[in-house]
């Protein structure tokens, strides 16, 4: 072999070997590159799940304190079918949202968790507009039925009031008419009389005791024969004689005398008697005079020894 040979032997090794060498370096190289890039784009891939997921939990969030804004007006609603679907697709949304925090899955995995997550949250804003429109509507037409029974209640009230008005105003010209149809008398007096039935100044010798006075005119009253009821308490305050009762606002009430005389609505003068049966006292008597179920008279006479 030659020198020239030799030469060019070697120094095709030596190009070879370069050329090997330079091989290496560039898949080394491409190597590190690809495994850079890679990394680099799953650390995108990650921000932008991240990012995805932390998007979709404020949405969830917001979209949870909206319907917890008017959870308690659910009164309004006539049945709990709105509420029910909803709770259970909050839960199952919440669910999605505690597995995807706690398993550890594949980019893709998680993609797919995310999509299914915001099918829920679609579902669910379907849902609680809803629920809000049908809360809208079911206040409007509450408070249109309140505004409706405050108008009824007012007028019934007003009404209510005019039949009181009404009743008071019958009752007060029932009792008017009541009142003119009643009797008046006037000159009230007692007298007492001895045995000889002369008028006697003595109380202690009176024999009888005589109640008199003077029927007015009145053309209101009703004629006819009417019952006079005399009543003389004594100063000790017992009532004196015993001639039966008569009725007087739904009570029996004991009287001393009695007398039934004619009245044509002309002027008349009475007079009852009563026969002692008792010693009387010096003092103060009291005479009571009634008619038609009404007091007409109550006077009070000092009598003397």
């Amino acid at each position: 072999m030659n020198k020239n040979q030799k030469i060019i032997i070697y120094g095709g090794g030596a190009a070879l070997l370069c050329l090997v060498a330079l091989i290496v370096v560039l898949i080394i190289t491409n190597a590190k590159r690809t495994e850079e890039v890679n990394a680099a784009r799953e650390e995108t891939e990650n921000l932008r799940l991240a990012n995805d997921r932390l998007l979709l939990t404020n949405e969830f969030n917001q979209l949870n304190a909206d319907f917890n804004q008017y959870e308690d007006q659910q009164r309004y609603l006539k049945n709990d079918s709105l509420v029910q679907k909803y709770n259970e697709a909050r839960l199952k949304v919440e669910g999605l949202l505690t597995e995807l925090d706690q398993e550890k899955k594949s980019n893709a995995a998680n993609r797919k968790r995310i999509k299914d997550l915001e099918a829920e949250i679609a579902t669910l804003k379907g849902i609680v507009k809803h629920y809000l429109e049908e809360i809208k509507r079911l206040g409007e037409e509450n408070e249109g039925l309140k505004k409706e029974i405050e108008a009824v209640t007012r007028h019934n009230e007003q009404l209510a009031s005019n039949l009181s008005a009404t009743t008071s105003q019958n009752e007060q010209l029932s009792q008017t008419v009541k009142l003119a149809k009643k009797l008046n008398i006037t000159g009230v007096s007692l007298q007492a009389y001895n045995k000889k039935g002369k008028k006697e100044k003595n109380i202690t010798k009176a024999r009888q005791l005589g109640v008199s006075f003077i029927v007015s005119p009145n053309n209101t009253a009703s004629a006819g024969m009417k019952d006079f009821y005399i009543r003389i308490v004594s100063p000790e305050g017992s009532l004196l004689g015993n001639a039966g009762s008569f009725s007087l606002d739904g009570s029996t009430v004991q009287c001393t005398a009695h007398r039934q005389i004619e009245y044509a609505n002309e002027e008349v003068s009475v007079s009852v008697y009563w026969d002692v049966n008792t010693t009387l006292t010096p003092g103060e008597y009291t005479v009571e005079v009634f008619a038609d179920g009404y007091r007409l008279a109550a006077k009070h006479f000092s009598m003397k020894k």
